[in-house]
């Protein structure tokens, strides 16, 4: 279910927190659908547990996901504000990719940078960004 680049520049705690707020947006993990232990995802996926719990601090934090302790980790309750997000997003892109351009920017120069950014090659300052 998780993909992890080992060799990518982002780290892999930063990977699978995207990961599950890829799943969460593309509706294969719903509201209240219980994640992987800490221990048994870290032995899946061949990372180190401390790896797999900042990645959920991480997710907690920003309410993706809850904690009920004895229970298990589960999907929060943001699928709309995950989709929000996105569209808020798309259309920043959209003005963004629009100044580019009448800068002179190619389309292949967009592309090139769409498709580097999807394949994890573009670091992006989460807190810079407004991520």
């Amino acid at each position: 279910m998780f993909q992890l680049d080992y060799g990518s520049r982002i780290p892999i705690y930063e990977q699978l927190f995207n990961n599950v707020i890829s799943l969460v947006a593309a509706g294969v993990l719903r509201p209240g659908d219980k994640l992987p232990a800490v221990r048994l995802l870290a032995d899946e996926l061949g990372i180190n547990p401390n790896t797999v719990a900042k990645a959920y601090r991480a997710l907690e934090n920003e309410g993706y996901i809850y904690t009920m302790v004895g229970r298990g980790t589960f999907v929060a309750d943001k699928l709309s504000q995950v989709e929000g997000k996105k569209l808020d997003a798309l259309e920043k892109f959209k003005k963004a990719a629009y100044e580019a351009v009448s800068l002179g920017a190619t389309a292949e120069e967009l592309n090139d940078l769409v498709q580097q950014v999807v394949q994890g090659g573009i670091l992006v300052d989460r807190d810079k960004e407004g991520f």
